[in-house]
């Protein structure tokens, strides 16, 4: 560590301020330690994580199984590239695509990464079996999507702070209005290969789409031959109460886009699984990574998956989240207007910035995230007891007393 560091908040904040870029907004706490839904910081205060890394720990803070499969690992072999096999990549595809009923999959390292293998997936099928003229594939997304920060996906974000000064835009798509299934119909051209959402947007406030959205855009994709891309990267994994959001409707989308708690947080691992041939497009040199599907991500997201299925943390989110939607409503503030959400998504609307909000919650021992300005992201570990709820609860109360009017 620099000489010139301070073990304390101040001394790091300052270091990251002065030699890092200033593309976050951080709350000014300081953290070196996590278990479970707690956090701490280099002070020794303790907070419950209202946050989960943007739904990365849904398993919680340094699970101990994950952590000793990594143990493990790191003491074996953490890296191939995918010049050579190796005996852990096989066996997570197959736990991968047997827990989705999907086909095939294909392993990358960050979300963004996955959603921009999903665009390259489905322009090639659009190319090869629906025979789109070259370089005309058209890809439809929907208003206030967030799918990552790369240049192509950037390029189609209906939102100025990821497209002002970033263009120009990468062609081949077209925004539609989120949860509107006639305008996703009406959309649809000759060259459509494909149709990319999140079940439920996260970044964009928590928005639920309105009941039979995602059934309807299943049979509007199949009755028009065009490749439905649901990102779960947010919502996937339990984080809904269902281990994959789509599963509220009982649907199947062609391409399912995973990341974030596919790791538990311990390391960059997404995934992109496919229905059919999609994936099996592909050949040697149209696509890859290094670090995609090495020895290390794939011990660190078995054990992840074996986490969430034999704690049945999907079961818990769905009630937990029930539990906590029924206290939040209980709630009584002049600036709030709204609380929706599933599972333990849950968005806190009110009617002015709640950045405020979040730094009194966190000056009483909470941490959460401002989305989109006026709204509270609420997302805690899946792990999370209905004791824990109550006492966020009362933290939550807590501050609401210094939010003014």
């Amino acid at each position: 560590m620099p000489k010139s560091s301070k073990k304390n908040a101040a001394g790091f904040i300052k270091l990251a301020e002065g030699f890092g870029a200033h593309n976050y907004h951080p709350l000014p706490v300081v953290l070196t330690r996590g278990r479970g839904v707690f956090v701490w910081d280099v002070e020794g205060k303790r907070y419950i994580d209202m946050l989960s890394a943007y739904s990365a720990l849904n398993q919680g803070h340094v699970h101990p199984k994950i952590a000793a499969a990594a143990r493990r690992q790191i003491g074996r072999l953490t890296l191939t590239s995918r010049a050579f096999h190796n005996d852990l990549m096989g066996p997570l595809l197959e736990s991968l695509c047997g827990l989705a009923g999907m086909d095939r999959a294909i392993l990358m390292n960050s979300g963004a990464e996955a959603v921009e293998t999903a665009i390259k997936a489905m322009r090639l099928w659009g190319y090869r079996r629906k025979g789109i003229p070259r370089d005309q594939a058209e890809i439809i997304v929907c208003e206030n999507n967030f799918h990552g920060r790369t240049t192509t996906i950037v390029g189609f974000s209906s939102d100025p702070l990821s497209t002002d000064g970033f263009g120009p835009a990468t062609p081949g798509f077209k925004i539609i209005p989120y949860g509107d299934a006639a305008a996703l119909r009406a959309a649809i051209g000759r060259n459509t290969c494909g149709f990319l959402v999140e079940p439920i947007q996260g970044e964009a406030g928590v928005n639920v789409p309105p009941a039979g959205y995602l059934k309807a855009v299943r049979e509007i994709c199949s009755e028009t031959s065009v490749l439905w891309a649901a990102d779960e990267i947010q919502t996937g994994l339990g984080r809904t109460g269902r281990m994959f959001a789509v599963e509220h409707e009982d649907v199947r989308p062609d391409l399912l886009i995973l990341g974030k708690a596919l790791s538990g947080g311990f390391y960059p691992v997404s995934a992109v699984l496919s229905q059919g041939e999609v994936l099996g497009l592909f050949s040697p040199g149209t696509h890859g990574s290094t670090f995609g599907g090495n020895p290390l991500a794939c011990a660190i997201s078995q054990a992840s998956l074996d986490v969430l299925d034999k704690e049945g943390l999907a079961d818990k989110a769905e009630k937990m989240g029930a539990y906590f939607m029924e206290r939040l409503r209980s709630l009584d503030h002049p600036a709030l207007r709204e609380i929706r959400g599933r599972g333990l998504l849950i968005g806190v609307e009110f009617s002015r910035p709640v950045r405020p909000l979040c730094e009194a919650l966190m000056r009483r021992g909470l941490l959460a995230k401002d989305t989109h300005e006026k709204t509270l992201r609420l997302a805690p570990p899946l792990v999370i007891t209905k004791a824990q709820i109550d006492s966020a609860l009362k933290i939550i109360k807590a501050a609401l007393g210094e939010f003014a009017v």
